[in-house]
């Protein structure tokens, strides 16, 4: 009874494990590559595939199951708790990324593959009991895979990041063939050997989790061309900040949000352009901006007596509103007795709010995943329409017409679609290149107010130049882009590998 409660033990901790390596490739490809979508399809069925591999090539093990099953755990635990450095070394370091990802799956899902059958006929040997045996394990296989399936978004990656949690999740299946080897010695060949290198590997495990950091800081200084000084992993994204000379920039999981020799002119272009158009400024909305720089230039504006941000993630708004760096180029704003602060989701926070807005600001990252792109969709634009007052202007950022022509028109179109006047326009950021956004109402477009003085890139003579667009920053043969049909994540996906 005691080693049948063992062994069920491992099978709970093998399926948790296989899970947990299944989302880690997944988010970590989604991460370096882009295009979530097609990185999470491609690890589930080729995964899936090599189970099937695992579980064929299972039936050619005749004898020696326990040492057979304690070999397959020390493999799966050795090349599922690298997973993360190697899958990072090979975007820094070889050509093909893609065809590293699909060895590491096949290995780990075949790997996995050949687990259960093994843990069934060794249990089956002791118990006889067929039936009880496979309605056991796949009982105990079902529960690890909801565990790991739980642990990896709510504890695992927030609070260990990438590289700790492979190691962390290896080192389980170390243990499992660990205790499978000293449990079961007697009925292993060689268990010497076995006993040394589980050994040893967990030791390399624990090192690893305990130098992840370091690791960590190692590999990002690979991936990004200036000096990092600071790396948070929050609950729902991964927040670096570098710097060179003079220039900060802060990336949100390996996008640049800005730099800060020239976010001036992306600001003002989001800002000042639609409050020369509203017809009041009393209550503004941002959605997302939670670097505080487009709170920064509202500020400017005496007339603004209340702004309301809605921002996601609290570890950006704590982290932009106490860091040095960014709070000296924020001037405090995060921190103003005007501005509210509301760490929620944008598009329930528009479901379920009632309050009108002379003017909304829309400043959420780049559509490149299914989260985003809800916040592009026609449906996001009608809840945005609702909460503008009878003359309220809503600004949209809205990629790069140059370099993501499709995507640009298809938000254009998308706000089109809900019934309201936009006007288009770009202008050029040094970091970005060729940028654009969306300005958008219910009534007439008409400029009503005069530029404020204090800016730094906008003049009085050169705002109706961002308003005219050359013959290749234009595309009207795309779609809207619907909550139940996101066609804006594959004109910007398109628009991304054209331009690596």
């Amino acid at each position: 009874m005691k080693n049948y409660r063992i062994l069920m033990l491992t099978t709970l901790i093998i399926s948790g494990c296989s899970m947990v390596y299944e989302l880690i490739i997944s988010a970590v490809s989604s991460y370096l590559v882009g295009d979530s979508t097609l990185e999470y399809s491609v690890t589930i069925g080729l995964y899936m595939f090599a189970l099937g591999i695992g579980s064929f090539l299972s039936k050619f093990v005749k004898k020696n199951l326990f040492s057979s099953f304690a070999l397959v755990e020390i493999c799966i635990g050795l090349i599922g708790g690298t997973s993360s450095l190697v899958l990072f070394l090979a975007n820094l370091y070889i050509e093909s990324y893609a065809c590293v990802m699909y060895i590491e799956i096949l290995l780990i899902g075949t790997l996995a593959g050949l687990e259960i059958p093994l843990l069934t006929r060794i249990i089956e040997e002791d118990r006889k009991e067929l039936r009880l045996t496979i309605s056991s394990v796949f009982s105990f296989d079902y529960i690890g895979g909801l565990v790991g399936a739980i642990a990896f978004p709510i504890l695992l990656l927030p609070h260990l990041g990438y590289f700790a949690t492979a190691f962390l999740t290896g080192s389980f299946n170390l243990i499992c063939a660990a205790v499978i080897i000293f449990s079961f010695k007697d009925r292993l060949k060689k268990s010497f050997i076995f006993r040394s290198v589980s050994v040893v590997l967990l030791a390399a495990m624990a090192t690893g989790i305990v130098f992840s950091e370091n690791i960590s800081r190692t590999i990002e200084g690979g991936l990004y061309r200036d000096d990092i000084i600071l790396i948070e992993q929050t609950q729902y994204q991964k927040i670096v900040v570098t710097r060179h000379k003079d220039d900060i920039r802060l990336y949100i999981d390996g996008n640049c949000q800005f730099s800060s020799v020239d976010e001036y002119r992306y600001h003002e272009g989001l800002v000042h352009i639609p409050m020369l158009y509203a017809d009041k400024h009393d209550n503004v909305l941002i959605l997302g901006g939670g670097d505080g720089l487009a709170v920064r230039e509202l500020l400017k504006y005496p007339d603004v007596q209340h702004i309301t941000m809605i921002d996601l993630d609290k570890g950006m708004t704590d982290l932009c509103s106490s860091n040095e760096h960014i709070s000296k180029l924020n001037e405090g704003s995060l921190t103003s007795d005007k501005l509210t602060i509301k760490n929620m989701d944008a598009y329930e926070y528009l479901k379920t709010s009632e309050e009108l807005f002379d003017v909304i600001i829309v400043d959420l990252p780049d559509p490149n995943n299914e989260a985003l792109n809800k916040l592009y969709s026609n449906i996001f634009y009608r809840l945005c329409s609702h909460h503008l007052s009878d003359t309220g202007i809503m600004n949209v950022q809205s990629t790069s017409p140059y370099y993501a022509t499709k995507a640009f028109w298809c938000i254009n179109k998308t706000i089109e679609s809900e019934g309201m006047n936009v006007i288009p326009y770009h202008l050029q950021v040094p970091a970005f290149g060729d940028w654009g956004f969306n300005m958008a109402s219910r009534s007439d477009l008409e400029r009503k107010h005069e530029l404020l003085s204090d800016t730094r890139f906008l003049t009085s003579d050169n705002i109706d130049s961002l308003f005219l667009f050359g013959k290749d920053e234009v595309d009207t043969s795309i779609d809207i882009n619907r909550l139940t049909k996101p066609i804006l994540i594959q004109y910007y996906n398109d628009a991304v590998r054209n331009w690596e």
